[in-house]
């Protein structure tokens, strides 16, 4: 794995000097854009419409549009000279506990490695996050832009998660009515917890794969090697729900269905090995 940035942890006075990994990759399949006529790649050309010419990237500046039309440049040395003192630190700023941030401020995530005989300091400060259940506040600058970042403990190491500044999330306001103010039955409310109930249960990342992508995957296998298309099957369309209780009591009983049909080979499996 090959690291995308090299910095330090500044954690008070201690310096913990560190390599940042992506700790995802996207896995969804992806599609050429083809001419029609030739099945050649497409290809995009950067044209100026005022000089009626393609411009190379060298001809290419930044420009912010401060009113219609018209902009005011900005060099990338600019820009990082704005950057301030130590930005190639990861300055933590404050400590907070996970379930006092709501999930809808995290980004991305990234793995960060000790660097430079960092080890010990690295493994102090994830030793003390484990122990009091915190993670991490900090800002860094990434690619000239400030950021953001929770650190916590995650397997043997630390993650860093880029977040969201709250002017960055859009108020659910003009979203109209929410149904806040629509009364439900107590039965109604105890039969919505006891489906809830039915399908809880532990979160096991490995039976969690896109049955989209798997589909299209085997699409374009079948393509490849000419056999004939079979369309997938249509999902069922949501319907009206003419009745709220009935419509509780089909799925709480799918779902029993769906437990016992999934509990059945393990029981199985025991009673082998007993």
């Amino acid at each position: 794995m090959r690291s995308i940035w090299k910095g330090a942890i500044s954690f008070g006075l201690v310096h913990i000097p560190i390599k940042m990994f992506a700790a995802t990759e996207e896995k969804d399949v992806r599609f050429h854009l083809l001419h029609k006529e030739c099945h050649n790649p497409i290809q995009y050309q950067k044209r100026c419409p005022h000089c009626d010419r393609e411009v190379t990237p060298e001809e290419i500046v930044k420009g912010f549009e401060y009113d219609k039309g018209r902009y005011v440049i900005v060099t990338q040395e600019e820009l990082e000279g704005l950057a301030p003192e130590g930005s190639r630190a990861i300055d933590i700023q404050s400590f907070v506990a996970l379930k006092d941030i709501d999930p809808i401020f995290f980004v991305k995530t990234y793995y960060l490695s000790p660097d430079q005989h960092g080890q010990k300091a690295y493994a102090l400060l994830r030793n003390a996050l484990k122990e009091t259940d915190r993670l991490a506040l900090a800002r860094v600058i990434l690619r000239t832009k400030e950021a953001l970042v929770a650190l916590r403990v995650y397997g043997k190491g630390l993650a860093m998660h880029t977040m969201l500044y709250p002017e960055e999330i859009r108020s659910m306001e003009p979203l109209g009515d929410l149904g806040e103010g629509i009364e439900v039955s107590a039965k109604e409310q105890t039969m919505a917890v006891q489906l809830i109930e039915s399908l809880t249960e532990p979160f096991e990342p490995v039976k969690w794969q896109s049955e989209h992508r798997e589909r299209i995957r085997r699409f374009i296998d079948a393509k490849v090697q000419g056999q004939a298309i079979v369309e997938a099957p249509q999902a069922p369309t949501a319907g009206k729900v003419i009745d709220l209780m009935e419509a509780l009591k089909a799925s709480i009983q799918q779902a029993k269905a769906q437990q016992k049909k999934e509990e059945a080979p393990k029981k199985e499996r025991r009673r082998k090995t007993s």
